[in-house]
């Protein structure tokens, strides 16, 4: 990245002509990524589980940007039905995917997708692993065009032989889950930039540092009162998602996250993912694993 003290909405380029795809873009992060793409004329596409809300949203954007080019798809991350029709129907209404934000997330949800995954595994991670594999030959024929994988902190805590369990196995604790799913997302991420070696699109991983967004929804209401006060306002954490997004210095293969210590908090900066996110075996294992689970190549 260039030299800046500090990355801000201020350095994102004019986005006339270009279709991006969010997920989770009714609240929180997502929210506010669309938001501002949409400000800088993206034809912002919002992909949600819930077209009620993924409306209001929509509304909103609306309302702050009268002559925004916004639309919505539904998109259930948990059924991988859901997330083929989704893909189908992007595809066959947008010619063209220049930015895929793979945003969407659970962080504290027990159970098993509709499939029969473990929830956040499901969601997290491997929902978005056949989204963008459906989605990537039209993201490749659109010039220039970048997938951003949303991860997090977290993934620090991730242990390597969960990687190894059963995907439909239950046991891990919500926030061992949670772990688990964003360091696939590093490993997904670090393993398709080498896929996509001789085109010119190029995948990139962020996280917004620990700030209030709508994953804490399922947190006792307490909880929700520390949060604002201690964390990053969801404005902030979305800087390093949305300089993944757009900034011209980006690099296939690299990780942002807020600037302070411990990327709590902060403006973006290109940081480092954890020892074990970096390992090829890790990376190819899943997704071996990945595509024999999704059916992808049938």
């Amino acid at each position: 990245m260039k030299k800046r003290h500090r990355w801000t909405i201020n350095y994102i380029p004019d986005q006339s002509g270009k279709t991006v795809v969010v997920t989770g873009a009714n609240t929180g992060l997502g929210f506010e990524v669309a938001l501002h793409l949409a400000k800088k004329q993206a034809q912002v596409i919002l992909a949600v589980r819930s077209l009620e809300r993924g409306q209001k949203a929509l509304d909103k954007i609306i309302k702050a940007i009268p002559d925004a080019k916004v639309s919505l798809q539904e998109l259930d991350l948990s059924s991988l039905e859901s997330v083929r029709k989704a893909a189908r129907e992007i595809k066959g209404n947008f010619s063209n995917i220049d930015i895929l934000i793979n945003n969407a997330g659970a962080i504290t949800s027990k159970g098993k997708t509709t499939d029969g995954f473990e929830l956040l595994f499901g969601v997290n991670y491997l929902g978005h692993f056949l989204f963008t594999n459906l989605l990537l030959d039209t993201l490749v024929a659109s010039p220039n065009s970048r997938i951003v994988n949303v991860s997090s902190v977290i993934h620090h805590k991730a242990k390597p032989q969960w990687l190894a369990m059963d995907p439909k196995d239950t046991s891990l604790k919500s926030m061992q889950a949670y772990a688990r799913s964003k360091l696939c997302n590093l490993l997904f991420t670090y393993e398709l930039q080498r896929r996509l070696s001789g085109t010119k699109t190029i995948c990139v991983a962020a996280h917004p540092g620990i700030a209030f967004s709508e994953v804490i929804r399922d947190f006792p209401k307490f909880v929700h009162f520390i949060a604002k006060l201690y964390m990053a306002k969801t404005e902030m954490g979305a800087l390093p998602i949305l300089c993944a997004a757009v900034d011209d210095s980006v690099l296939g293969g690299q990780y942002y996250g807020p600037h302070k210590r411990r990327e709590h908090k902060g403006f973006p900066k290109i940081v480092t993912s954890s020892h074990d996110s970096y390992n090829l075996e890790l990376q190819k294992n899943l997704w071996d694993l990945s595509e024999r689970l999704i059916n992808l190549n049938t």
